[in-house]
């Protein structure tokens, strides 16, 4: 990876990079990990995202070939051209990168954390040496596909089927809301056979496979989403998993994602409150500054104070998955935190901000749309919930 950012302070507000004072817990590795990231979204994001949301249009292709000369996509893996840095760097990657929009974010975390993760932990030698290299760089783009028009939270109902015929597999279904669809030259498919749910490693351009971008979003409009369908995809023996079966596989990628979530919802808080302590110190409200009235301050202060435990919650976290480990039921806890967090901030914002809060020329209100996808993909809030209270009282209420 590249790393001649520079060490960057966590937030661009002085007094809020003082009070919340995350800089002295991470390594100049870490920060310098996130000035990169900060500088690439300065340079190619920030000044497009009104463009990009109004229209629901984003270059993603040209973005990942961005982030993967930046060493960015896979960066938490080992080996095949991945940067092989720790959890927290990608972290605070994740963080920066959802500063400027969730749906860069989630760009890079479905070619990453899913769809090369995937491939990465569970495929043979022979898929991940065709495809983790060039994904890595950015060469090829890659989604995931699990989630069915039916079928979200929970996965095991999937419909989706591969049949063996000879020495083939032949796949059928739908999956719905997927990240990178219609630009993906390579989708990992979970699909139902006869021995368990299995991953299969599908090349787009294989005859039956037609991915439909999907439009009318109110949120992640920087993003490309897509509906694939499978008809009569015929793939030989080696494009299935070799090992792995039923949910094991594609939960581990899940986890992946979400931690990578933890922190990306941070950045979006945090951006959504360095605009609003910018917007209030120069806004006149009666003859003074909307800064200086108590009401303003309550809700700042507040808001900071989530934006520090978020911060502190996805660092350790990070600290745990470099080091001991990291189990599910505590991303979960990371999640659902940092999401909900995340969004009651970016409202409050708004509020500051009054009218102009309600125009994409100022983050909040983009934010907000975004993080309501966020708090949804990757597992709900409620299922978070259900996890955590397995986790208490040993008793599953999924069911």
């Amino acid at each position: 990876m590249r790393h001649d950012g520079g060490v960057s302070d966590f937030s661009r507000n002085p007094e809020l990079n003082r009070l919340v004072a995350i800089d002295g817990l991470l390594s100049d590795d870490e920060r310098d990990v996130q000035a990169l990231v900060r500088r690439f979204c300065d340079d190619h994001v920030r000044p497009n995202l009104p463009t990009w949301y109004d229209e629901a249009s984003v270059p993603a292709r040209e973005l990942a070939k961005g982030l993967g000369e930046l060493g960015l996509l896979g960066m938490h893996l080992d080996g095949y051209g991945c940067a092989g840095s720790s959890a927290t760097a990608y972290g605070m990657a994740c963080h920066e990168l959802e500063a400027a929009d969730s749906g860069i974010r989630s760009l890079v975390s479905v070619q990453g954390s899913l769809a090369m993760f995937a491939i990465w932990r569970w495929g043979s030698e022979e898929q991940k040496t065709e495809w983790l290299p060039r994904m890595a760089a950015g060469d090829a783009v890659g989604c995931f596909g699990l989630t069915e028009p039916d079928f979200g939270s929970d996965p095991a109902g999937m419909r989706t089927h591969a049949k063996r015929d000879g020495d083939d597999w032949v796949l059928n279904g739908t999956k719905m809301w997927i990240t990178n669809g219609t630009i993906a030259d390579v989708a990992v498919v979970w699909a139902q056979t006869d021995d368990k749910i299995r991953g299969f490693v599908v090349p787009t351009d294989t005859a039956g496979f037609e991915a439909r971008e999907i439009t009318k979003k109110m949120s992640l409009r920087a993003s490309v989403t897509a509906e694939l369908s499978l008809t009569d995809v015929r793939l030989p023996a080696d494009a299935v998993f070799p090992e792995v079966r039923g949910l094991k596989g594609p939960l581990s990628c899940l986890s992946e994602a979400r931690f990578g979530i933890v922190f990306g919802a941070m950045g979006a808080a945090r951006d959504s409150l360095e605009t609003a302590l910018d917007y209030a110190a120069s806004r006149q409200v009666f003859g003074k500054p909307l800064s200086g009235y108590q009401l303003t301050q309550g809700k700042l202060a507040d808001m900071t104070l989530e934006v520090s435990k978020g911060m502190l919650l996805a660092l350790h976290l990070g600290r745990l998955k470099d080091g001991a480990g990291v189990s599910p039921e505590q991303i979960s806890l990371g999640k659902l935190n940092n999401c909900r967090e995340a969004i009651a901030i970016a409202r409050e914002c708004r509020t500051i901000l009054g009218a102009n809060g309600i125009s994409t020329e100022y983050s909040p209100i983009r934010h907000a749309g975004n993080l309501e996808s966020v708090m949804t993909y990757e597992g709900t809030s409620e299922v978070h919930q259900l996890v955590l209270g397995n986790a208490l009282t040993g008793q599953s209420a999924f069911r």
